[in-house]
């Protein structure tokens, strides 16, 4: 694959078979974005866990203390009083069944985010076949199928994130963009490290965290100490 002037310059700056401090990470990942865009910085994980077991999974949500640098687009299944409420709180979308029609025929999908409140999720559930591979299924373990719709919209727009085992037992997640401080995305990124070591599963033997890498959207791949996280 032949990759551009801008990427082969940036991938010099990093050593290839180093292991690198997190703060040493965070500053080469940041060098390195040299698009003309502010690009997003992402973590991705790998761990040693065996997804394919139910004791083993990981699913969550954490708020990244300054935000993702991205604007998140809410939508929201409810009726009446917490349509209202949604509504309220600076959901983008509020509907009902209305929107299973836009949703599966007219194939609509201008929203990063789908809230549910409990008794709507029978009809979000005829959705699934769609909602389910782009991961926007509401799931009570990231927050987004609850009553509080207020607190779960001031969440998502505050930053917070979800994180979950890929079929290859990974978690890919933004931690910021290229614009962010070093200490802003330093704050971020150990905050969702220590979200995912508190989740760890009692069934995980051997190392948990095998190979930790950070990286920006167009830029190459950092890869930090995993032991030392």
């Amino acid at each position: 694959m032949k990759r551009g002037k801008k990427y082969t310059e940036a991938a010099k700056l990093i050593d290839r078979g180093n292991l690198y401090d997190k703060d040493e990470a965070i500053a080469l990942v940041k060098k390195s974005a040299v698009a003309k865009f502010d690009e997003t910085i992402e973590a991705h994980i790998r761990t040693g866990c065996d997804g394919r077991h139910a004791d083993q999974q990981i699913r969550g949500a954490v708020v990244l203390p300054h935000g993702t640098g991205k604007t998140v687009r809410i939508l929201v299944f409810a009726k009446d009083a917490k349509a209202e409420e949604a509504k309220a709180a600076g959901a983008d979308y509020v509907g009902a069944e209305d929107l299973i029609p836009k949703i599966q025929n007219e194939n609509w999908f201008e929203f990063d985010v789908v809230v549910a409140t409990p008794d709507m999720m029978g009809v979000v559930g005829r959705l699934g076949r769609v909602l389910g591979p782009k991961g926007l299924m509401p799931n009570p373990k990231a927050g987004t199928v609850t009553m509080d719709v207020t607190k779960a919209i001031n969440d998502i727009k505050a930053g917070k994130i979800e994180y979950r085992l890929d079929k290859t037992n990974i978690i890919h997640v933004p931690v910021g963009k290229a614009s962010f401080t070093e200490e802003q995305l330093a704050d971020n990124f150990q905050t969702l490290i220590d979200a995912i070591n508190k989740v760890k599963p009692a069934a995980v033997k051997g190392q948990y965290l095998k190979s930790v890498t950070l990286t920006s959207t167009m830029g190459p791949g950092v890869k930090l100490n995993p032991v030392k996280l």
